[in-house]
């Protein structure tokens, strides 16, 4: 009972320290003069994968970078299928002329590279530099393409973030702080309590990553896209979520296996090839949908439910 207390208790503290740091951060950046598509493409892209790096840079260090590496790939399993099934559900989110193919682009070679990376055994500092170069660079073409106006995509930042006219910037800065050491406290419980729990019911590391940790991790952008949905502007959390989705893939993985190489202990070939397939099935519906409607969501989200049985069925 205790275990499960302090799995939720950590859930919890990500979840409510993600949400913050992604408020606060982006306040920051706009009070210092960014604008909000730069605040979205950089800091809130970044504050929206900060519970998947703590989680992931969490596990490696309890040396379980089976749970480090399924966070990431059962994340964007979830981000692709949930998410933005829950989004087309409440929304129907707007794709044609939102998304730059260049997004997409960079999407599926992460999502590719990785597994391609992943065929030695494990992630090692080589490879993390690889990943997070590749994110630098996207990063820094993405942001010189918004400053000159060229970059449609509307993001979160634009109207989730904007600092109230009485807030200080001391204050955003001590609640930005405050978001960031919920986040260390909460990954800390949440992994102790998930690598106790799957000890105790004999499950792996990874299926844990792969499930609790990965929807978990991913209620930031839950969240961030239901309000999006329901303020009748859809189209932002779909940018959001490829965004997400990449920087899960190239920076967390790339940063935390700078830190201590990763060996995907019990992921499969089957969770990397969902993970690949829901990014090309989300791909085809940006190039041949303007919208996605609510019955492609409800698939969206069918898919989610059936890997997620088929996950636990598999070890039973």
């Amino acid at each position: 009972m205790t275990m499960v207390l302090l799995f939720f208790a950590g859930l919890a503290l990500l979840w409510i320290g993600g949400e913050g740091l992604v408020r606060a951060s982006a306040a920051l950046g706009i009070r210092f003069g960014m604008t909000p598509v730069v605040v979205g493409l950089t800091i809130v892209a970044f504050a929206t994968s900060a519970p998947e790096l703590a989680v992931s840079l969490g596990a490696a260090f309890r040396d379980s970078p089976g749970l480090a590496v399924g966070n990431v790939v059962g994340s964007n399993i979830c981000n692709i299928t949930l998410v933005l099934g829950v989004t087309a559900l409440i929304g129907r989110p707007r794709l044609k002329g939102q998304l730059v193919p260049r997004d997409t682009s960079v999407l599926i070679l992460s999502t590719l590279l990785v597994p391609v990376l992943l065929l030695d055994g494990q992630l090692g500092r080589i490879e993390g530099l690889v990943l997070v170069g590749t994110i630098a660079a996207y990063v820094t073409l993405t942001v010189r393409q918004a400053k000159t106006g060229r970059y449609p995509v509307p993001l979160v930042g634009d109207t989730l973030a904007r600092p109230k006219p009485e807030a200080s910037t001391m204050a955003i800065v001590l609640f930005a702080a405050g978001s960031l050491a919920m986040l260390v406290i909460g990954s800390d419980l949440f992994v102790g309590a998930a690598v106790d729990i799957a000890i105790v019911l004999g499950i792996s590391s990874a299926v844990v990553g792969l499930s609790a940790a990965a929807l978990g991790t991913s209620l930031p952008e839950l969240a961030t896209s239901v309000v999006a949905a329901r303020r009748g502007q859809p189209e932002m959390a779909a940018g959001n979520l490829i965004g997400s989705n990449i920087f899960n893939l190239l920076l967390i993985l790339g940063a935390t296996s700078l830190v201590r190489p990763l060996a995907p202990n019990g992921i499969g070939l089957i969770d990397l090839g969902v993970m690949i397939a829901t990014s090309l099935l989300a791909l085809a519906l940006m190039v041949m949908k303007t919208r996605i409607e609510r019955p492609e969501g409800a698939a969206l989200i069918t898919i989610y439910a059936a890997y997620i049985g088929w996950l636990f069925v598999s070890i039973g």
